[in-house]
């Protein structure tokens, strides 16, 4: 339970309120003398983190205090990036560990960051040219806004999904839109994925924001497939598309894709599985793909209107 100090306390007291009791040596040593800071660390009260950086008290670490060591560990200007400070400000799902940190590109991590103790998770320090004052929050620890701490999490994901489920749970999540991410990705021409970030931003703008949702559309855009009809966001919430019509006499039909839906194309047969969605398919016209067209529905033949032959033997 963190208590807030009282009225008379110290500026000691009030440091390690406002840092969860991760101090630096030299934050020590300007408000107590050097043989007082090593006597508390000797005996016990203060626990010795790593080189430069010390606990005042000797228990394991917190998630607050292990955020701490890692800023004041990676050096000054040091501010939690990437999915780390993405998750403290609200996204859910995303890697709590290793830890992110960023950096100016004009230094270098800090070498306390090797001798870590156990109860502290890793921690990645990223360098960066491009760091301005709107793409900074005020927090404690500090770090990076929003959106830039989630194009910096797509940008260092171990993987393209990674990359997509981080865009994809801000926007889901109502914590950031679209065109504030693409703003941040247009400051930072060399961010890498940077294609791949502004598809899905794109995609998830134009109303996709489940993961099996942009992988549906990243399908339909490699096999030359139409574009489903995704769904609008209204008063009530996501609004899905109409189901099966008829879209006139230009030939055309809706479809519904299940979850194994097969197209036929004049190559081979390409087939779409685990993924549901819906969307029109335009046949017999322009808007087709080439070389494609969409499954002909099987149906059971008309009654007959003929009148039936009497079995034989039987007279009329």
């Amino acid at each position: 339970m963190v208590v807030v100090p009282r009225d008379e306390a110290d500026g000691l007291e009030w440091l390690a309120f406002e840092q969860a009791g991760v101090l630096t040596s030299a934050q020590a040593t300007r408000l107590l003398s050097e043989g007082t800071v090593r006597g508390r660390v000797r005996s016990g009260r203060w626990r010795s983190i790593c080189r430069g950086i010390l606990l005042t008290g000797n228990g394991r670490l917190t998630r607050d205090q292990q955020l701490w060591v890692a800023v004041l560990a990676a050096g000054p200007r040091a501010v939690l990036a990437g999915a780390t400070a993405a998750a403290e400000a609200g996204v859910r799902g995303l890697r709590r560990e290793p830890l992110h940190v960023l950096v100016p590109a004009d230094r270098r991590a800090g070498m306390m960051l090797r001798r870590l103790p156990i109860d502290m998770p890793g921690v990645v320090v990223h360098r960066t040219r491009v760091l301005p004052e709107e793409h900074l929050q005020l927090a404690r620890p500090p770090r990076t806004s929003i959106a830039r701490s989630v194009v910096d999490a797509a940008s260092w994901a171990r993987s393209a999904e990674g990359a997509q489920l981080a865009l994809a749970a801000a926007c889901q999540q109502r914590r950031m839109l679209p065109a504030e991410m693409v703003e941040v990705l247009r400051r930072l021409p060399r961010a890498p994925r940077r294609r791949l970030i502004r598809q899905a931003l794109a995609d998830i703008a134009g109303g996709a924001e489940a993961l099996s949702e942009l992988d549906f559309l990243a399908l339909c855009r490699r096999h030359r497939l139409p574009r489903p009809d995704l769904q609008e966001r209204g008063r009530m919430g996501r609004v899905a598309p109409a189901g099966w019509t008829r879209t006139g006499a230009s030939g055309g039909c809706t479809w519904r894709s299940t979850a194994h839906t097969t197209w036929t194309s004049g190559t081979g047969r390409t087939t779409c599985a685990g993924r549901t969605t819906s969307g029109r398919l335009e046949t017999g016209s322009s808007a087709s793909p080439p070389g494609w067209s969409a499954p002909t529905p099987t149906r059971s033949p008309p009654p007959s209107t003929a009148p039936s032959r009497p079995p034989a033997g039987v007279h009329r």
